[in-house]
């Protein structure tokens, strides 16, 4: 008679969880967690922490990154590190200044303007594009993504919206099914990060974006190819038009164009 398994006793080493490593002083959990991973991929951790980091404001803009100092707070190698600054720097989100070190990037206005304008063109083509691509649950992503935005906007959470208008915007240029395309956007939407982290505050979550995100989604929904492309850059336009209101800078003037003259 076969005998009967029997479950496996709560403090056999397969089921008793690995503590983790202790170091001293205690990293952070999100730095506890790269240290704890010695494989080929740890320079995209760490480029991915440091990613978050400044994503996040935790590293002010301009400020020097000391390649010895990130990796003892990291908890790895200078090596990972120098490679994940080489990454960064590809992303747009430092410079490297040689005999300098490594800086934050800084955006001023003048430069977010332009990126306004680039990803004005951008999100119209994905917008098109990904009208085209979607399917039913697409489109049931994109409202629960917008749903969470709403959610952020009524508890006044700035942090949350800005993720998740980001994460909207990203998914809608994923849908556009270009990987070149998403490859680019992604750069300039981290360039554009480090200067609204820096101007916006908890005003800066106006209801109109929000209006102006539903009516992206309807007319994804509705197949409106044409229309989402259109909303999806006056969207940004606004948004550019928005940035200069809470800076009180002015909107740069047209650039008037060149006639040629007939020789």
């Amino acid at each position: 008679m076969a005998k009967s398994s029997s479950p496996a006793p709560t403090d056999s080493p397969a089921a008793r969880p690995r503590p983790p490593r202790q170091a001293t002083p205690a990293p952070a959990p999100a730095a506890e967690s790269i240290a704890l991973v010695r494989t080929s991929s740890l320079p995209m951790l760490v480029q991915r922490e440091l990613e978050r980091m400044i994503l996040a404001g935790e590293l002010d803009v301009g400020a020097k990154l000391n390649e010895d100092t990130v990796a003892r707070m990291l908890g790895v190698s200078r090596g990972p590190v120098r490679e994940a600054f080489r990454a960064l720097e590809v992303a747009g989100l430092v410079r490297l200044e040689k005999n300098r070190g490594v800086f934050v990037r800084q955006i001023g206005i003048a430069e977010a303007d332009e990126i306004y304008e680039l990803r004005a063109v951008l999100d119209e083509y994905a917008g098109r594009r990904a009208t085209q691509n979607v399917e039913a649950p697409d489109v049931a992503d994109l409202r629960s993504r917008l749903e969470r935005m709403e959610r952020a906007v009524g508890r006044g959470d700035l942090d949350t919206y800005h993720d998740a208008n980001v994460a909207f915007h990203d998914r809608v240029v994923e849908l556009a099914g270009n990987a070149k395309l998403l490859a680019l956007y992604r750069r300039l939407v981290n360039e554009l990060s480090l200067y609204r982290r820096a101007t916006l505050d908890q005003s800066g979550i106006p209801s109109v974006s929000l209006e102006e995100h539903r009516g992206i989604v309807d007319c994804i929904a509705a197949g409106q190819a044409a229309a989402a492309g259109r909303r999806l850059h006056d969207h940004v336009m606004a948004s550019r038009e928005r940035m200069h209101r809470k800076t009180g800078s002015p909107l740069p003037a047209p650039k008037s164009r060149r006639t040629r003259r007939s020789a």
